[in-house]
């Protein structure tokens, strides 16, 4: 006699990773990101503007925009995710998405795993354009290989990402999202080394910017302007930007919530 499946049995599944629902839910992003052009457009384009405006802000000192250029490379990215992830998701959580999708079969990690790869396969065309306007038309300069500088501009567009999907949770509407970043991005924005060495910060500024991954990115930037090689302090500060965005993924799976009614 065969028993019937009770609510907890049809939810088990949702619990363990699938990468058919992974894939399927990073195919119905993109489907819905193809009929948003400005968003399309603030991701792919605007990193690039500012690159191409930061060139001839400084065109009568071509070494400013190398010193400056390549760290701008990977913060760009970052925000325009921030920006766009958080606007996205938060959309979903008001208009009530979520709660449907995880009413079925669906794990959370299946479902941060497919906004994360929806949005990472942009920032992979994202930090593409932004990496090649930057070395081959501007003329930035660095010592180093680009694919390490495209390596750090992807993962400071992940981090991004993973901020944007996190913070979402906390706001209540599209404003109250864009507000979250002075709060998540501007801090960094300072601290992180781009206006003045972190080391000639006052000490408790200085404590503050080694905790945050901006830091990391932008020292990871600099490895590549500055070494020819593969450095420790390159391999520590990419895993820093990775273990980070890595985390804030959980987080943001972890405020997730079913419904239960």
């Amino acid at each position: 006699m065969s028993s019937r499946p009770t609510p907890a049995t049809l939810q088990r599944p949702a619990l363990a990773p699938s990468v058919s629902r992974t894939l399927a839910t990073a195919a119905r992003v993109l489907r819905q990101l193809r009929h948003d052009p400005r968003s399309i457009a603030l991701m792919l384009l605007v990193p690039c503007l500012m690159l191409f405006l930061l060139r001839f802000v400084f065109d009568g000192s071509p070494g400013t925009f190398d010193s400056i250029g390549a760290s701008l490379l990977g913060i760009f990215p970052l925000i325009t995710m921030f920006l766009v992830t958080s606007i996205a998701t938060l959309r979903e959580r008001t208009s009530g998405t979520l709660e449907r999708l995880l009413a079925m079969p669906l794990g959370k990690a299946d479902l941060i795993a497919g906004y994360a790869l929806a949005f990472g396969l942009v920032a992979v065309l994202q930090s593409l354009l932004a990496t090649g306007l930057a070395l081959w038309v501007l003329g930035l300069d660095i010592v180093g290989s680009p694919w390490l500088l495209l390596l750090v501009a992807l993962l400071d567009a992940l981090l991004g990402t993973a901020l944007g999907l996190f913070v979402s949770a906390f706001a209540a509407s599209e404003f109250q999202a864009v507000q979250f970043m002075p709060a998540v991005i501007f801090p960094q924005l300072l601290l992180c080394g781009l206006f003045a060495p972190r080391d000639t910060m006052q000490p408790v500024l200085e404590a503050i910017s080694d905790v945050l991954p901006m830091s990391y990115a932008v020292d990871a930037m600099s490895e590549v302007l500055r070494h020819p090689d593969v450095t420790g302090d390159f391999v520590r500060d990419v895993l820093v930007v990775a273990v980070c965005a890595l985390v804030v993924l959980a987080l943001g799976a972890a405020t997730l919530r079913r419904r239960t009614a």
